[in-house]
């Protein structure tokens, strides 16, 4: 007998609804991994993570729309076309990560089909709710039915989204996760074609189908990670040598003729080529410029570089280091390339790791330091650019010993001027008088730092003035002396044109974000 929406109420067993809901509970698991995802390729392979997440999850909703559409045409053999349905989207699923790389690796087509994924699967989840609910009323009156086939689905969807974040992407990271969720949508299609065997119209087909499925999955898993590997490597013009998954992203090491290169999410942090151009003039400005060098606070630099510099000062006693990733931590700490660029700093007894958002951390703190260094990555979405914001820079001045000095890095003042000078405007707004810097970093291009002391206690003028006669004689630089450093204050003709037209970056009006995304560097 063949479950069908002209099915009426009858005497089967109870037990093939409470089959239809757990397999309802399951693929409303598999679906809202799914768009997780196909989020998260979109955002480490295509870049800028807020508009990927926005279109994938808005297209697979309006994807899953459609399907819900087209259901009302599958009149008969419901049953069947539910099984297939889930074995195709084990397929999908399982296989959407190794077809990105592919497209990375072989077409060069990586965002068609990452959209493509994204539509044909949120068609086929679409699909699924409708047809359970049709087979479903068969069991139930339409009032219990459909409250109970959404309730298993939704909660579905958010075991789904604990599973995802704390489980599937930090333990299985991209390479597993789509075909664990492939599995999941596999096991609910077998589980209703062995249990429901007999009500089917085409047994044959669909137990060819689970064996084919089957195999697929086995030889995905077996051979994901090279294509994976594989892919990932055409990313980069150098060897890979290093890759891993955290719950915030994706790190990855490369090497170049015995010199490394550190990426966050496809985009280069440091290369041990030339970092001392980044480093040297981030850190020694500031410590330089400071009444006191005791207790400092670094602000992301979770690749220990920063307090590398920090700990040529005898006189620190203390250095709190905030990063959001303690995968990141763990890696500079052991990882060889990590550990020898950094020459163990991160080992260091004066060192205290906190794993905290940066702004997060500062509400909680009530400690005071005399340097505060912020090196985080460049404001790309909203919650970056809130770390650029005037109401953070307050909360650094509240924790500012009175001489004490903050920089924090500021992107490209060539390929992002007005990024650069928005973070100048938005911390002289904060109460502080800012001195921009700017040097070139070979692997990185022209990059800039904005650095602040109490406007109170001294001027823009003054500020300069001191920054041009320090002279590191009392600190080991590779690159920085007074030379550089007064070469680092000047720029270029018309550079502050723009300035006067800016808008101050805000936690409520992130500016930043749409000029980062408005200059050469954005999307």
């Amino acid at each position: 007998m063949t479950i069908t929406s002209q099915s009426t109420k009858d005497d089967r067993p109870t037990g093939h609804s409470y089959l239809l809901k757990t397999c309802l509970f399951a693929t409303g698991l598999a679906g809202i991994v799914a768009e997780f995802v196909l989020s998260t390729l979109a955002s480490y392979l295509l870049g800028n993570t807020t508009v990927q997440w926005t279109l994938i999850m808005s297209l697979m909703l309006f994807a899953m729309g459609l399907g819900s559409r087209l259901s009302r045409h599958i009149t008969n053999r419901l049953l069947d076309r539910f099984i297939a349905v889930e074995f195709l989207l084990s397929v999908l699923c399982a296989t959407s990560a190794a077809a990105a790389y592919f497209g990375t690796a072989f077409v060069n087509e990586t965002t068609f089909l990452i959209y493509s994924y994204a539509g044909a699967i949120g068609l086929l989840i679409g699909l699924e709710i409708p047809l359970v609910a049709r087979m479903n009323e068969v069991y139930e009156t339409l009032q219990t039915n459909i409250a109970s086939v959404m309730e298993k689905d939704y909660y579905g969807a958010l075991f789904g989204g604990l599973l995802f974040a704390f489980f599937a992407l930090p333990k299985l990271g991209l390479t597993y996760t789509p075909i664990a969720l492939g599995s999941v949508n596999f096991v609910v299609a077998s589980a209703m074609l062995w249990r429901l065997r007999n009500l089917l119209e085409h047994r044959r087909k669909l137990m060819a189908a689970f064996w084919l499925t089957a195999a697929a999955l086995i030889s995905l898993a077996i051979f994901i990670r090279p294509i994976v590997r594989f892919g990932e490597q055409s990313i980069y013009r150098d060897r890979v040598i290093f890759q891993t998954q955290t719950p915030y992203q994706r790190i990855v090491i490369t090497e170049w003729k015995g010199y490394y290169w550190l990426y966050l999410n496809n985009n280069v942090q440091f290369s041990t080529y030339d970092e001392e151009r980044y480093h040297e003039p981030l850190v020694h400005p500031a410590m330089q410029l400071a009444a006191s060098r005791r207790n400092i606070l670094v602000l992301g630099g979770g690749d220990g570089l920063a307090v590398r510099e920090i700990l040529k000062y005898s006189e620190v006693d203390s250095i709190t280091l905030v990063d959001l990733d303690p995968e990141i931590i763990r890696l500079s700490r052991t990882q060889p390339a990590l550990l020898s660029a950094n020459e163990g700093s991160l080992n260091s007894p004066k060192l205290r790791v906190v794993n905290n958002d940066a702004g997060r951390f500062l509400d909680a703190s009530s400690d005071l330091f005399d340097v505060i260094i912020v090196d985080l990555p460049d404001p790309k979405g909203p919650d970056l650019a809130r770390l650029y914001s005037r109401e953070f820079y307050r909360k650094c001045l509240k924790q500012l010993s009175r001489s004490g000095v903050i920089v924090t890095q500021s992107s490209s003042p060539l390929h992002a001027t007005k990024v650069f000078l928005c973070v100048n405007k938005t911390m002289a707004s904060s109460g502080l008088s800012v001195l921009p810097y700017h040097n070139t970093v070979p692997t990185m291009g022209d990059w800039g730092w904005n650095l602040g002391m109490r406007a109170e206690i001294i001027s823009p003028n003054q500020l300069r003035g001191r920054a041009t006669k320090l002279l590191f004689d009392n600190v080991d630089t590779e690159f920085l002396n007074q030379e550089s450093l007064r070469g680092m204050v000047h720029f270029w003709k018309g550079f502050r044109e723009a300035q006067e037209e800016l808008e101050i970056n805000t936690e409520l009006n992130p500016v930043i974000d749409r000029y980062y995304r408005a200059s050469e560097w954005g999307w």
